[in-house]
């Protein structure tokens, strides 16, 4: 295999966040800011919450991006970033993270409460979704979740 012509996956959704070390107080809510207002004129579909972003498109473009956000922040005067970034690609279906959080609150309208959790799997080959209530025993790994 060549492996200097592996392509990367199409599509990713990225969460991460960008850790300012030596600021001068411990708000960093001027960074984050500045990160936002880089995250909504790339044009790319963005989510913020209170740890971090949430991005989604094309692989380099998700990876220039947070490399960008490092780069506006060193501007800024911060001298030192960690990051830590959790990266999701899929070759089964495409999938916006917003119907990720959809589907897991259509379950718990459709429960009534949201005080009962439930596990959905993947699609079973008749293409309907087994859901199990936690607790019950399950033979897939996908309902496992392994």
């Amino acid at each position: 295999m060549d492996y200097a012509t592996l392509a990367t996956p199409p599509v990713c959704v990225a969460d991460f966040c960008l850790i300012p070390i030596g600021t001068p107080t411990a708000s960093v809510s001027n960074e984050v800011a500045a990160v936002q207002r880089l995250m909504k004129a790339s044009g790319m579909s963005y989510s913020m919450h209170s740890a971090g972003t949430t991005v989604e498109g094309p692989w380099d473009d998700v990876m220039r991006l947070i490399g960008q956000a490092h780069t506006l922040v060193h501007q800024i005067g911060v001298l030192r970033i960690q990051s830590d970034i959790r990266i999701g690609t899929r070759t089964d279906k495409k999938q916006h993270f917003s119907e990720k959080v959809s589907k897991v609150e259509s379950i718990l309208a459709a429960d009534g409460s949201a005080d009962q959790k439930v596990i959905v799997s993947d699609p079973e080959p008749d293409g309907k979704e087994r859901i199990a209530k936690v607790g019950e025993e399950t033979n897939s790994l996908t309902e496992q979740g392994l």
